[in-house]
């Protein structure tokens, strides 16, 4: 385990290393050897926790000079938002960041914690690693060729592109802390990082919609780390220690509670979902980090850690209702939007609903069934923010709409799309399975409330993904010609997401045995059969699912190119089935627009009662439970 110092470390280097070179070449190669570098170091770490017999492994039992270090740098963070605040006026932020990081150097200086180990490594922190390295470091490959084209797009914005690369691999540094770490108070520390973060990477272009939406994501997330320096200092008094694991196993009710506020924050679950809505206004690269390896992935990850003393609790309920509430409320609004990256901003709170609601009921199969989901969504979006932003650059639109019939236009990335899409709603993907699991223990749980939210909400699900994917395949021709100019290190990384994609539906039983029932047996000392079909039987339906998607999406494209019928149309018709000529003798251009429900479904009319409703659960519930503990 003596390479985990530099798992952590190597990004932090490359992150300080990119803003010193100023010539784009340099730049870039330091980004791919930063990139390979941290995957190679994953796959070592890997190999080492497997050759030692994949065993939980409790390290770093002494802190030493690294919990100074670490106080300086909460002390760096807070007048690093203080300076920021009062530059922009932003001035309640101020007394968020102060308060918790008084917290928690009262509760380290005057309650200091026993010697305990700080890092733990098993099934889940292992596989968190794999996530945030592998996706993570894909998506910084994909970065420096999307933030040429995007300067070149966007010329009003300044070009920082060394700034946000370096933000990119801090931040894969801090998680890869966060996701190691056993001690509460390390783990807040690289908590607070990914906050800071993601609030530079947010107000990149500086534009004044951009410094709204980041100080946005900023509050919220102080809020949540509040809770968190709260419940730090809340096992500190009652329990002497600040070891989740203690934690759990003692049930304390108030450090759980507050905990899980902090998971629900940072996983963007209402009435907090405004923040990571909000964070498209970033350039692609950020929105993927966050929407899948990295940010969000911090607050389930939190969640499903707790889940064993979350089941049967008022505060798994809390968790439960909201993560439920989260999944319907963001799926119907989902419909409503015709932005490509809204849609998948959308489709992110609404997954992560469902992996917080089975985190809160706290049972195997619903544990089962949330580590899967996690892992699907993250390649998946991953490749789906890739792929959108790079249609965006090409086609200069982002716009569902606009991509009517994109299949013909640029096939390589409609494929991609494509397969991103199948993966996370079309049967029998992982996806599905994985809701399937969810439904059945929810039913078995007698929750008929998450039975309903699940239900209604996988309909609203199929809805907006099949308008989506439809309009891609559409038989539709234009005179219009557009250039693919995606590079190809942003191939490499969507590609490789792709073949990622597909091996894990089809290893789908695999992914079960190797990865799924290890996590249960750490978090609950056992576990349980969940797919009662046979390991043949799964992958012979997942190979055949594999390649209907692509294959059919192929052939629909060779077809297209062979001679046609004529259709009616309002005109005549110009023999090319998308133009023709009105009664008046002029040219039309034949359009085909979905039903978006905006009246019914749209931000304005649900968002705010949403917020307001979801807000009402959890003020009332912390209070309950907060008040019943005292």
């Amino acid at each position: 385990m003596g390479i985990l110092p530099f798992l952590i470390g190597w990004p932090v280097l490359v992150a300080v290393l990119i803003p010193f070179l100023k010539s784009e070449k340099a730049r870039s190669a330091a980004a791919y050897a930063g990139a390979g570098g941290l995957m190679a170091l994953a796959a070592g770490f890997l190999l080492a926790w497997l050759s030692g017999g994949s065993e939980t492994v409790l390290l770093y039992e002494s802190a030493g000079f690294v919990g100074h270090a670490m106080l300086a740098g909460e002390v760096f963070l807070m007048a690093l938002i203080v300076v920021l605040s009062v530059k922009y006026k932003k001035y309640p932020v101020i007394l968020l960041s102060v308060a918790q990081t008084a917290l928690s150097f009262w509760t380290e200086l005057a309650h200091p914690a026993p010697e305990a180990p700080h890092m733990r490594v098993d099934s889940l922190s292992m596989l968190m690693c794999v996530i945030v390295a592998f996706v993570g470091g894909f998506i910084c490959i994909y970065a420096v060729g999307y933030m040429k084209a995007y300067h070149r797009h966007h010329k009003e914005y300044r070009d920082r592109t060394g700034f946000f690369l370096s933000m990119l691999f801090l931040f894969l540094g801090a998680m890869l802390g966060l996701v190691l770490s056993e001690n509460l108070v390390w783990m807040y520390f690289f908590w607070e990082i990914t906050s800071v973060v993601s609030f530079l990477l947010i107000g990149y272009t500086r534009t004044e919609e951009a410094v709204t939406n980041s100080f946005r994501a900023l509050w919220m997330n102080l809020l949540g780390g509040l809770g968190f320096a709260a419940a730090i200092s809340a096992a500190s008094l009652t329990l002497g220690s600040v070891q989740l694991d203690a934690v759990v196993e003692a049930g304390a009710v108030i450090p759980i509670a507050l905990l899980s506020l902090a998971g629900i924050t940072k996983s963007a679950q209402l009435p907090f979902s405004s923040w990571l809505l909000g964070a498209m206004v970033a350039p692609t690269p950020s929105s993927a980090l966050l929407h899948s390896a990295t940010m969000v992935k911090a607050g389930v990850y939190l969640l499903i850690r707790l889940a064993p003393a979350l089941a049967g609790t008022m505060t798994g309920t809390m968790v439960s209702l909201i993560g439920g509430f989260t999944f319907i409320a963001a799926s119907a609004m989902a419909i409503a939007q015709n932005d490509g990256k809204k849609v998948l901003a959308f489709s992110t709170v609404s997954n992560l609903g469902l992996i917080v609601a089975c985190a809160g009921i706290g049972q195997e199969e619903t544990i089962w069934a949330a580590v899967l989901l996690l892992v699907f969504h993250a390649v998946s979006k991953s490749m789906l923010f890739q792929a959108v932003g790079a249609v965006e650059n090409s086609l200069g639109s982002r716009d569902i709409e606009d991509m009517h019939g994109l299949l013909l236009r640029m096939p390589k990335l409609t494929y991609i799309i494509g397969i991103g899409i199948a993966g996370m709603y079309l049967a029998p993907f992982g996806m599905l399975i994985s809701k399937w699991a969810a439904l059945k223990a929810f039913v078995d749980a007698g929750d008929i409330l998450l039975v309903l939210f699940l239900a209604y909400g996988s309909a609203t699900t199929m809805f907006y993904w099949t308008k989506w994917l439809t309009k891609l395949v559409s038989m539709h021709h234009t005179k219009e010609v557009v250039k693919d100019i995606t590079r190809k290190d942003q191939y490499l990384s969507m590609f490789v997401h792709s073949a990622c994609m597909l091996l894990l539906c089809l290893l789908f039983p695999l992914l079960e045995k190797a990865v799924a029932n290890p996590i249960i047996e750490d978090l609950f000392g056992s576990a349980h059969e969940v797919l009662a079909m046979s390991v043949v039987t799964t992958m012979t339906i997942m190979l055949v699912s594999v390649l209907f998607v692509p294959a059919t999406m192929f052939l629909v494209t060779r077809s297209t190119h062979r001679v046609y019928v004529p259709i009616y149309m309002g005109g005549v018709n110009e023999g090319d089935n998308t133009y023709f000529v009105d009664s008046f003798g002029e040219p039309k251009h034949l359009y085909m627009s979905n039903w978006y429900l905006r009246f019914e479904f749209g931000m304005r009319r649900l968002m705010f009662p949403s917020v307001v409703f979801s807000a009402g659960i959890l003020i009332v519930m912390l209070c309950l439970i907060i008040g019943g503990a005292l």
